[in-house]
């Protein structure tokens, strides 16, 4: 029973970051109808942010969040000014091609900068400490963290898009663009700043993934692709819809420890011979097939 709490736990952890990876996609999905393949690109960038800003500065990995989150808010906008402006006046082709070039161009500049090794951060306030819940479940402190403030952090932004009157215009953009235009809202503005608040959360996301988790200019993909699931499952422009989903792919990618759960509880032979760990992601992956086939607007999906 240890085995599946703590799988689950594990799960719901994972998620709560994974949501917050997935959330900056679902902000310019929902605003502009525009997918990002950069995505994954913009967490790793984070991820290098917070790992620099801690060994430059020898300050604690926590301290980089609000740098990492200035870096990406400010890419988003280069971005955005750069290049997604230009894209939007062509075809929906166009924009896959334009923002998938981006992504290739950032992975490579990584690669060029950083090389290509693995990089960690192995010193820090929360690095290496963890709690016991009880029951046989123990959470890594630099995971709790990453949860907690992935809590926070769509908090923030369920108030931003509710609660002021700059959520508002971005909620009118995203619903009718040209009738928001006739109301008075800068729509490009608006634009920009989607960009900008999905650049954010993004980096805000690697800086709290590096805390336990490697990085290197390829590890964007893997999220590139989570974050598709996540945004797929619940609903392109949901944002309450990825805080849902991401919670579900979270345990999803927690499947191996739930498997031993059952091998060991059930004593069932083949199930000790099949590698689930090298399976985890093929699953999350399976999920966003199926749910593109069965119901692609997602489980909370609002944009037609």
């Amino acid at each position: 029973m240890e085995i599946l709490i703590s799988a689950i736990v594990s799960g719901l952890m994972l998620g709560l970051v994974l949501a917050i990876v997935a959330l900056g996609l679902t902000i310019i999905f929902g605003v502009m109808d525009m997918v990002n393949f950069a995505h994954g690109e913009f967490l790793m960038i984070g991820m290098y942010a917070g790992l620099l800003t801690a060994q430059v500065t020898g300050a604690d990995p926590l301290f980089g969040l609000p740098v990492a989150a200035a870096v990406g808010f400010l890419l988003g906008l280069v971005c955005y000014y750069g290049l997604a402006k230009f894209l939007l006046r062509g075809p929906a082709l166009a924009q896959l091609l334009g923002t998938f070039g981006l992504m290739l161009f950032l992975r490579n500049l990584a690669l060029l900068i950083m090389g290509s090794e693995d990089r960690a951060i192995h010193e820090g306030l929360l690095v290496g400490k963890s709690f016991e819940l009880g029951l046989g479940v123990i959470i890594p402190a630099t995971k709790l963290a990453a949860a907690l403030f992935g809590i926070l952090a769509f908090i923030a932004v369920w108030l931003l898009m509710n609660k002021t009157k700059v959520g508002k215009a971005l909620t009118a953009t995203s619903l009718n663009a040209e009738g928001a235009r006739y109301m008075g809202i800068q729509t490009e503005k608006m634009n920009a700043l989607a960009w900008g608040l999905g650049g954010a959360t993004a980096t805000l996301s690697g800086a709290l993934l590096v805390n336990f988790w490697s990085v290197n200019p390829f590890v964007g993909l893997l999220f590139t692709m989570i974050a598709f699931t996540v945004v797929a499952l619940g609903g392109f422009g949901s944002v309450p819809g990825a805080f849902a989903a991401g919670l579900v792919v979270g345990i999803i990618t927690e499947l191996p420890g739930i498997w031993d759960f059952f091998t060991y509880t059930f004593r069932v032979g083949w199930m000790e011979k099949v590698p689930m760990t090298s399976f985890k992601y093929t699953f999350v992956y399976l999920a966003y097939f199926l749910i593109m086939v069965i119901r692609p607007r997602g489980l909370f999906g609002w944009k037609q």
